[in-house]
């Protein structure tokens, strides 16, 4: 398979290099583009250095912009898998193969830090907030999930282009769960260890945070109708 790790950055100089090197380590038969955010340290010319290529974006379009770049860039090189992985150093690269293996006979791997038990611990409002939206999801599409937040996950060729022509843009994790299973793709979770993160700070404040939950949440149950149909044109 021609894979590729897709990694979201905005600022981060200070484990990118590590993460990339982990990368190579861990799956060399992988390539990495790095989609710089908009960044205003030395996140681009770093990863750059580490052997990367870079996508830079003219501005901060957040997470969903930079994916969806990602994946067209998957898209328009051919690539079988895209593999998305945080910046951050969340995401131990060990942990890869583990995808990989489940990417030939899925649509969707995401790794899970609950479907087994990990030594991952979590503050009790991030975890009520996983669980939440585990539990709206498995309502909606009535397929068990358990972490439907992760970032942690292995798109093939079916979800690369669907992706491609529609990504959610704010906070998009739980809402492109429900996207993919209103298109018929087969998703799985594996159990994965995950990491603190090694540098920098959550962009969620907890004033965010209860706008993330009315959001997402809103946008998950309109997304259950929403996405019944493929719009024209589009690939499914």
């Amino acid at each position: 398979m021609k894979i590729l790790i897709i990694i979201p950055a905005y600022n981060e100089e200070g484990s990118i290099v590590r993460v990339i090197r982990d990368i190579n380590k861990h799956a060399p038969e992988a390539d990495i583009v790095v989609v710089n955010d908009g960044s205003t340290d030395r996140t681009e010319a770093l990863a750059l250095e580490a052997g990367a290529h870079v996508l830079t974006m003219p501005f901060n379009v957040g997470i969903g912009g930079g994916m969806q770049t990602g994946y067209m860039y998957a898209r328009n090189n051919g690539y079988d898998v895209a593999i998305q992985m945080d910046a951050d150093g969340q995401h131990p690269a060990e942990e890869l193969p583990k995808l990989i293996a489940k990417a030939s006979d899925h649509d969707l791997v995401i790794g899970s830090r609950f479907v087994e038990a990990t030594s991952y611990r979590s503050s009790s409002a991030r975890r009520v907030g996983i669980i939440f939206f585990s539990k709206l999801v498995t309502l909606v599409t009535r397929q068990k999930f358990t972490d439907t937040t992760s970032g942690f996950r292995a798109a093939g060729r079916k979800v690369i282009n669907l992706y491609s022509n529609y990504y959610p843009m704010d906070y998009p994790e739980v809402e492109s769960i429900v996207y993919l299973k209103r298109r018929g793709c087969k998703i799985t979770e594996v159990s994965t260890e995950m990491r603190s993160r090694e540098t920098g700070k959550s962009s969620i404040t907890p004033i965010k945070s209860v706008y993330y939950m009315i959001k997402v949440t809103l946008s998950v149950l309109m997304s259950a109708v929403r996405y019944d149909k493929p719009k024209a044109g589009e690939i499914g």
